[in-house]
């Protein structure tokens, strides 16, 4: 996905996801961690985040606790317009 612009995925319907991740540390259990992961995703299937979650099962010592997320479509169509013309200045 790293191959395209940031327009690029938000023109193919891209969003901005926000993930707060709670985690045990990996040597004290008991103790909770926070990380924030941030990325391009499409709602409501979620491949990227998902990825990134299987990701830290497989490869990452500390248990996963919760995470919550957000998402934000950062173009809608009704954003778009056409602009008939312009001042100049100067």
């Amino acid at each position: 996905m790293r191959d395209h612009s940031e327009m690029d995925l938000m023109l193919r319907g891209y969003g901005l996801t926000t993930a707060k991740i709670l985690y045990h540390f990996p040597d004290h259990p008991h103790l909770l961690q926070s990380f924030i992961w941030q990325d391009y995703d499409i709602a409501p299937k979620f491949p990227v985040l998902i990825r990134f979650i299987e990701f830290w099962k497989a490869r990452l010592d500390g248990p996963l606790h919760s995470v919550s997320y957000t998402h934000q479509k950062l173009i809608s169509p009704n954003e778009w317009r056409k602009v008939d013309g312009e001042f100049v200045l100067h």
